[in-house]
């Protein structure tokens, strides 16, 4: 396993918590920490939890007194904390707090109530060293009492009480209670020269003392070395990646280890270990017991983070890829319905998912090649995706479906159709065609068809690939000629339509329009009234249907969707010509705005037809050149942002951010197209903004501006992670096993790489591949063309 040397203002991401592979999480009161070099007050090299805000702050960490010298902060250290080893459950470290003491430091989270550690304290000096350790506690509660000493069974221990807690901190060694200003426990020592001292430590919070204690003790007395080596074992699998620069090496370890990190046991709800969005010391409590509070970064599984979070898992972790995949076929209704999102303790969105799960399925038989796997998923897979084409996803029945909300397509912050945000027009989604949609039902119906002939299900390939052939067509028509890109549509009229403002006004009232429209348009209706009073207005719309005929629609109250203060509709009638709009029972201040819904704002969604392998040869190169690389619309810094052109508020900077999980796709889609050069610079964009959030705050971050790299939206969320399975992808290497590995191409990259994997190790270079198998066996390869080499 590689040995690190990470320091403040390295990349750093040092969170722990229970690794599911070794112990079963607990969903409801899952206690997470946080490692800082240097930080807090006092400024120390400190362990902090909230216990998921049951707590104001929990902190652990050492105090050094050497002769006259008292140590706390890691600046006075004669070398500062070095980070050599970084898994989800533990971290090794050392430093040395005076020259020729040398400290090592290792913490493990091998339960979810408790944290523990052990210190190994060596003079490498020529004299005798007297030496005190103290080891603090200092709890501020939310409700109860600070860490104090206490005798518990003949041991000295620091009890506290925070928020229905009872956090007791244990010591082994003989430790008594310390002298300072801080609740501690002390031991002193008297080394001699090249003398080695250690002691564990345990700090335990349940419901109350005595079981906390009972948990530190066990834990502290456990073989820690049996229990390391078992870790390691676990880890070996992780892939090592030597780029030329560590900092690129460092951040693509860290999303492997912080992948694991977000995984979360089974549970009745679902039979296989699933995930969260992001797993942060202020989460893991659910003050209902139960964890139906949690929120959307806690309450279910999605498609699209599903199939990012897989991409990172494949290889070192396939089982528990597979799993994600499993979950989603494990809540199917006999109708062949998936839901969008299914939680840990039986939450539901009541939303079809995302069709990604056949590609899921697909890239995870890639790497494990699993046909018994590929076997049970088929027809449910199958099932699932004719689900989209019923009338309730498809509603004008033209083989072109509808999103049913924002949510399912990933990008719940869009100019267009997100109706909570007041920045945006908030039209409703499922009166529009988007080509990403049906981009990816496409790629789901040609995936579903490779599926069945690997299968011999020849029976399936009519439908399926006549279905593949109809969106083809329908995504092609989608095709914007003066934009280069492929546009959102109207889901009657079919046309990408520009907004218009037709009414601008107060109070209770007609409004004359007389206005012909070149194409039918469909009207969005904003009313401003007073937060404090519910209105309940109707309104009357007198025009032209899109077929001639005089038409007069009447929406009552309960049509619009109210906020404080404001009611939103998007008509369901298309007009080809308005003649007068009233408006009834609004206060002469409220005002009313009335305006065509326009289809035309370009989202990073829309280059999906790229990922899907739709476009030909020529137009693919259209929209890589005018479209993605040109820096006047998406082509910026650090990649890809949501949208080219956002409102003008600082509320709606996100919409200038990089979205990782589609930026992936549209970098996936360059490959498919072999533009591999293209691919690799976007790739180190994102790297970049990546890194400099490492080394800034020690976190990834769910989003990146996209011109500056500012990390925005919450600490260490899956949606920032480093796309190490998409790295790989852009380096040509495909990992199966130790024994066999798929390459493709060349390193696009300037600097020779090499990737270790279980005893495999690849060096790609610009012009060739040297693989080295774990007996020794060396094979090197010259050619670029797509290649399964195997060890037999």
């Amino acid at each position: 396993m590689r040995e690190w040397q990470l320091r403040s203002g390295d990349p750093l991401c040092l969170t722990l918590a229970t690794d599911v592979r070794l112990e079963k999480s607990d969903y409801v009161d899952d206690q997470i920490w946080e490692l800082s070099l240097s930080g807090g007050e006092p400024v120390a090299l400190s362990l902090q939890t909230t216990f998921g805000l049951r707590a104001r702050s929990m902190r652990l960490f050492p105090q050094f007194t050497i002769g006259d010298q008292t140590l706390i902060e890691p600046a006075t250290f004669s070398q500062p904390p070095t980070v050599a080893k970084i898994l989800p459950n533990f971290i090794q470290l050392s430093f040395s707090p005076v020259a020729n003491i040398d400290v090592e430091a290792e913490i493990w989270v091998p339960q979810p109530h408790v944290i523990a550690g052990q210190y190994k304290i060596t003079n490498n000096s020529k004299t005798n060293r007297p030496i005190r350790l103290d080891l603090i506690a200092q709890l501020a509660p939310a409700e109860g009492h600070r860490m104090a000493p206490l005798e518990l069974q003949a041991a000295t221990v620091l009890s506290g009480l925070t928020g229905g807690l009872a956090p007791l901190f244990f010591m082994t060694g003989g430790a008594k209670a310390g002298a300072g200003s801080y609740p501690s426990l002390a031991l002193k020592m008297d080394l001699a020269p090249n003398e080695q001292r250690q002691t564990t430590w345990a700090l335990a919070a349940t419901m109350n003392r005595e079981a906390s204690f009972e948990l530190a003790r066990r834990v502290a007395g456990q073989k820690w070395d049996a229990e390391l080596t078992r870790i390691e074992l676990l880890n070996s699998g992780q892939v090592e990646i030597y780029t030329g620069d560590p900092d690129w090496d460092a951040a693509l370890m860290l999303a492997q280890k912080q992948a694991i990190q977000l995984m979360m046991s089974d549970t009745e709800h679902l039979p296989h270990p699933s995930f969260v969005i992001s797993r942060q010391p202020d989460q893991g409590y659910s003050r209902r017991g139960d964890g139906g509070d949690y929120n959307h970064l806690w309450n279910g599984q999605s498609p699209l983070e599903a199939y990012y979070l897989a991409d990172i898992l494949l290889p070192i972790a396939p089982d528990l890829a597979e799993g994600l995949a499993r979950n989603f076929l494990a809540v199917q209704a006999e109708d062949g319905f998936i839901d969008w999102k299914p939680g840990l303790v039986g939450q539901r969105s009541k939303l079809i998912a995302t069709p990604l799960l056949v590609s899921l399925v697909w890239r995870i038989y890639e790497f494990n090649e699993n046909i018994a796997f590929l076997e049970e998923s088929f027809d449910p897979l199958r099932k699932f995706v004719q689900l989209w084409f019923t009338p309730d996803h498809d509603r004008d029945g033209d083989g072109f479906p509808e999103w049913d909300h924002p949510m399912q397509a990933g990008i719940e912050d869009h100019p267009l159709y997100s109706p909570w945000r007041s920045w945006s027009l908030g039209v409703d989604i499922s009166m529009a065609e988007c080509p990403a949609l049906a981009a990816m039902l496409y790629r789901e119906c040609i995936t579903l068809a490779r599926m069945a002939r690997i299968l011999e299900r020849n029976e399936a390939l009519p439908q399926v690939e006549a279905l593949a052939e109809r969106l083809k067509a329908l995504v092609e028509t989608t095709w914007d000629e003066a934009s280069a890109i492929y546009m959102d549509r109207d889901r009657d009229t079919h046309f990408c339509t520009h907004s218009e403002v037709l009414v601008e006004g107060k109070g209770s009232r007609a409004y004359r329009i007389e206005k012909d429209f070149q194409e039918p348009v469909r009207l969005l209706i904003n009313i401003f009234t007073d937060e404090t009073v519910r209105r309940r207005p109707t309104v009357f719309i007198h025009g032209v249907s899109a077929s001639g005929r005089p038409r007069v629609v009447r929406i009552p109250d309960e049509h619009f969707q109210w906020t404080p203060g404001w009611g939103r509709l998007t008509g369901q009638q298309v007009f080809s010509a308005l003649k007068r709009i009233e408006v009834h029972g609004l206060e002469p201040e409220d005002r009313i705005h009335v305006s065509s819904v326009g289809y035309d704002q370009q989202d990073c969604s829309q280059l999906l037809p790229l990922w899907a392998g739709i476009p030909d040869q020529e137009r693919a190169r259209r929209l890589m050149d005018e479209t993605i690389l040109n820096p006047q619309r998406f082509w910026r810094t650090y990649g890809l942002p949501t949208v080219w052109r956002s409102p003008e508020t600082p509320e709606a900077a996100i919409l200038n951010c990089v979205n990782l999980p589609w930026n992936v796709l549209i970098l996936d889609g360059l490959l498919q197209y072999g533009f591999r050069a293209q691919a690799a610079e976007l790739m180190s964009r994102w790297i970049k903004a990546i890194i400099q959030n490492l080394k800034r705050e020690g976190a990834f971050h769910r989003y990146y501006q996209a011109d500056t790299g500012e990390g925005c939206g919450e600490r260490n969320a899956l949606n920032g992670l480093t796309p190490v399975g998409q790295f790989l992808n852009v380096l040509g290497v495909r990992l199966i096993s130790p024994r066999r590995v798929a390459l493709a191409g060349f390193n696009p990259f300037p600097s020779p790489i090499t990737v270790k994997y279980r005893g495999l190790s690849i060096l790609r270079q610009t012009d060739k591949t040297i693989v080295v198998f774990p007996d020794g066996q060396t094979v090197t390869v010259d050619d670029p063309a797509p290649r399964m080499i195997s060890l037999e």
